[in-house]
């Protein structure tokens, strides 16, 4: 089928011959069919704010942030509250972040000296602990594959009859890894490999797609090709009745009422085919390769697990997008007329980086956590996640740290479609001795429809584990480069939750955690008969999905604290 219209073909050429254009439209018909329809047909894009709006005024299920604003919040007193983005990094920069910023007025930027003695030079707008003297961690293994790695050094020549008693259970660990690597290392290749062809596939039917206008345009002598061109264009010139048909074809598979539009999903379909391919092509390249190990940048001693004072102060790091996206949501400039605005107005970001394209490892983790906590923060967002956690121990540690101090934990429940009551995802609330932390969030995905499709099909969720779930599908938000885009996920629902947490803290400042989480739960929206599709397939009650059985929303439960006040 590529081979027709695809691959380099040139449709300016003289000639092309009358059975390669109708197989070409065939198979164009195929292709769209079952790559672009699909895209082009989704349910029409709802408001860029969507989030912030109200479901019975705007008629999606956001969280009612700017009615809270016209009406529970205006003229009431606040204290700034600070929320760190434990992430990729944010970039500090941009135009609707700058003036959010925390700023450690203890520390003199750029003198080489610890002012204020917490271990961290130079932490003016937080911390960075996957960088070294000599630059950064961007990719990186996955923690299966550093298990993997670990136990093969240690049995890989080791015959099985021959491995001591004490050392069985850990060399059926080592069978067990090496299973699960391979399968998912063959996975991803495989994925790699399907990305790879849709992308290609994509660009040059994009290119055909803006040739073809072009050949149009050319023998109409028009700098814009409509839809009226196209029906009375009569022609018997086979280049330009294969653009036609092309175009027309395209047209009716896609839905798109206009040329221009029809461009424009098409390079949509390009951008998403693109992603797919560079995340997959990452995975194969470092996720999942053994030989891979970026650790020697940090330099740090990293069979300490317990150590800290580690890293470098650049908190934007390489690829701070999925940060930067998470900050933008918590607390974009609500007043500068600029992009966005994010949900808390008085708030101040702390950027805690530990998250490379990759799995996070429990270290950084962990010293993550009680950086932010020992550098005031009141609530963490962490929108990361895994499903292997060597050194959980450490993690715990610095989860109760959080908990001791009174520091809230909000976290992304994660994008595969499972059940975690199950299948345990890591960080996690319940600690090795399996009690629970206080002062956990675990936060689901949601869309902006008010039917069965409420609950996002990525998101994981948990009739025990989660506890609410929030907006989290075409998110609009903050990305380097002073721009703006749309990003889905449960890593984007979790600040939203994080943000709606900040507005509590800001206006209600004697509230504790507990209360905190209390109110953010019992203030849920909740949906009595509902069926929702259950992801991975089914159809089912949001109550089975998490323990609240609710969508948080600002304005309820900023009511709810102001009778606690009263």
């Amino acid at each position: 089928m590529a081979d027709l219209y695809f691959a380099d073909s040139k449709l300016n050429s003289s000639v092309i011959p009358t059975n390669m254009y109708r197989t070409a439209i065939f198979s164009m018909a195929i292709f769209i069919g079952t790559l672009i329809h699909g895209f082009a047909q989704t349910s029409p894009n709802p408001p860029s704010d969507w989030f912030l709006r109200d479901p019975e005024m705007d008629h999606v299920q956001g969280l009612s942030v700017e009615k809270a604003y016209s009406t529970l919040l205006k003229n009431q007193p606040y204290r700034t509250v600070i929320v760190a983005v434990v992430d990729t990094g944010v970039d500090i920069d941009h135009e609707d972040l700058k003036s959010v910023l925390w700023t450690n007025k203890d520390e003199i930027p750029e003198n080489g000296i610890d002012d204020d003695k917490n271990g961290y030079i130079d932490d003016v707008h937080g911390w960075n602990f996957i960088g070294g003297k000599n630059g950064n961690v961007n990719d990186d293994t996955y923690e299966l594959t550093r298990e993997y790695v670990r136990l093969k050094n240690k049995f890989g020549s080791v015959n099985e009859k021959s491995v001591p008693k004490k050392q069985k259970a850990e060399y059926n660990q080592y069978k067990d890894y090496k299973d699960k690597f391979e399968k998912l290392k063959a996975k991803q290749s495989e994925q790699y490999n399907l990305f790879r062809q849709e992308y290609t596939l994509y660009q040059n039917l994009e290119k055909n797609l803006v040739q073809s206008v072009d050949t149009l345009k050319s023998v109409l002598h028009t700098e814009k090709l409509t839809m009226n061109d196209l029906h009375q264009l009569q022609t018997t010139d086979p280049t330009v009745l294969f653009a036609k048909g092309l175009i027309a074809q395209m047209l009716k598979r896609t839905g798109e009422s206009d040329i221009d539009s029809l461009i424009i999903t098409l390079r949509k379909s390009v951008e998403y085919a693109k992603g797919g391919y560079d995340e997959y092509a990452s995975i194969v390249e470092y996720g999942c390769n053994e030989n891979f190990n970026p650790r020697s940048i940090v330099g740090d001693d990293y069979a300490n697990p317990r150590e800290s004072n580690y890293g470098n102060n650049d908190v934007k790091g390489p690829d701070a997008k999925h940060g930067t996206h998470v900050a933008g949501i918590i607390a974009a400039d609500r007043n500068n007329d600029l992009g966005i605005k994010g949900i808390a107005d008085h708030v101040r970001i702390m950027s805690v980086r530990m998250l490379p394209n990759g799995d996070e490892r429990d270290k950084d983790v962990a010293n993550a956590i009680r950086y932010a906590v020992d550098n005031g923060a009141k609530i963490l967002n962490m929108s990361f996640g895994k499903s292997f956690s060597p050194d959980k121990e450490v993690v715990d540690e610095a989860v109760r740290y959080a908990e001791q101090k009174g520091v809230l934990l909000i976290h992304a429940a994660g994008n595969d479609s499972q059940d975690i009551d199950r299948q345990r995802d890591f960080p996690s609330r319940y600690y090795l001795n399996n009690k629970e932390a206080k002062n956990w969030v675990e936060v689901g995905a949601s869309g902006w429809g008010m039917n069965e499709n409420l609950v996002a099909d990525f998101s994981n969720y948990g009739k025990k584990s989660v506890d609410v779930f929030a907006p989290g599908v075409e998110i609009h938000s903050t990305v380097p480069g002073n721009i703006y885009t749309n990003l889905s996920g449960t890593s984007m629902a979790s600040p939203t939750v994080a943000g709606v947490a900040a507005l509590l803290m800001s206006y209600f400042p004697d509230l504790t955690t507990a209360q905190v989480i209390d109110i953010l739960k019992k203030s849920s929206r909740k949906f009595d008969g509902l069926k929702v599709q259950k992801p991975g397939g089914g159809k089912i009650g949001l109550s089975a999905l998490s323990n609240t059985g609710g969508l948080v929303n600002a304005f309820e439960a900023l009511k709810m604290a102001m009778v606690m006040k009263d």
